[in-house]
């Protein structure tokens, strides 16, 4: 980590251990509360933590008033494209879900899933800052309150064999996470489609798929390797998961236990960006470990996708409108050389 990262990040936690403190200090309008808040991915990958940190922050930020009760690994019984209709009817007070699953709620949700978009942690972030009035916009419409993003390494594709051309792609029939990437890897001539995580083992023992998209990040890694021994880093997307509350739910608490849920959503963002620096390395290493073959994409392959890719990119920005596309082109825009 580089000196400004580790300065601001001491100076970051500092902060939160006097802000935490102040906060610490019940009223009599603080009334103790519990939020169901549940995610469909394991503690260990990086929404987990992100939901464990936050549940953990709002505790001592409000000297236990608010009690977040978290489950994990779909342990809930919702699926990621659910979780926010299960917020928006009170199902559950709170939630995380992959944003690409979103799609269809408002094609705005699916903009970090885009193809080839970002590839670093500094483009990605600054295009979930630019995004974030939308994003907050399209929840509200769900009444819903924006907690905080988390945000994925780079998705790979997991293969039961080599991916060593892009000839390989068309005998693949591959997971995605969302109707983009499915659109993608069809016009590449792969069988895809979009499936929920929690769906993959299933589909995975049965041979109806032998491919999937995604990052494989922490325990959600370790439920693919058994069928899927090869990881090609093709750098495809740097998605976000989204962290909501029912706005009722918000709105009843105090405004002090509110200020307090404010400041542990913004500390567990920012730590998760931090945490997105080292986490690519943590993987690919962890997956060497389990002896996975972690291979990079052949130029001819990556070049196939990113063709492909750009045709989805024309499609989502006729469906996102011209507020989105507008947000789309002033971040390409600053990254381009």
């Amino acid at each position: 980590m580089k000196l400004t990262a580790i300065l601001c990040s001491a100076a970051m936690a500092l902060a939160a251990t006097v802000e935490a403190a102040v906060a610490a200090q019940p009223t009599a309008s603080d009334k103790p509360t519990h939020w169901r808040m549940a995610t469909e991915y394991p503690a260990n990958t990086m929404p987990g933590e992100g939901l464990a940190e936050f549940a953990k922050e709002v505790k001592t930020r409000t000297a236990g008033t608010l009690d977040i009760v978290a489950s994990y690994d779909g342990s809930a019984g919702i699926p990621a494209p659910e979780i926010p209709l299960a917020v928006r009817d009170g199902r559950l007070e709170a939630g995380d879900a992959y944003g690409g699953a979103l799609a269809e709620l408002n094609p705005i949700f699916s903009l970090s899933s885009l193809p080839f978009v970002t590839n670093e942690v500094k483009d990605a972030q600054r295009l979930a800052d630019l995004a974030r009035p939308l994003y907050v916009e399209a929840f509200e419409q769900l009444g819903q309150h924006l907690l905080y993003v988390t945000p994925w390494p780079a998705s790979g594709l997991w293969s039961a064999k080599p991916i060593a051309s892009a000839d390989v792609l068309r005998t693949l029939s591959i997971r995605t996470y969302d109707a983009t990437s499915a659109k993608v890897m069809q016009t590449v001539g792969a069988r895809a489609e979009a499936l929920s995580f929690a769906e993959v083992p299933a589909r995975l023992g049965n041979g109806s798929i032998n491919a999937v998209l995604s990052s494989g990040d922490g325990a959600a890694g370790q439920k693919l390797l058994k069928w899927l021994p090869y990881f090609t880093t093709i750098e495809y997307a740097m998605p976000l998961s989204f962290a909501t509350v029912n706005e009722k739910a918000y709105a009843a608490l105090s405004p002090k236990q509110r200020r307090a849920v404010d400041q542990a959503a913004e500390i567990t963002e920012f730590r998760q960006w931090l945490r997105l620096q080292h986490r690519a390395a943590q993987n690919r290493q962890h997956l060497q470990d389990l002896h996975i073959a972690v291979d990079e994409p052949s130029a001819p392959l990556r070049a196939s996708l990113q063709i492909a890719a750009q045709q989805a990119i024309v499609e989502w920005e006729r469906v996102a409108g011209p507020e989105a596309t507008a947000m789309l082109e002033q971040f390409r825009h600053r990254t381009t050389p």
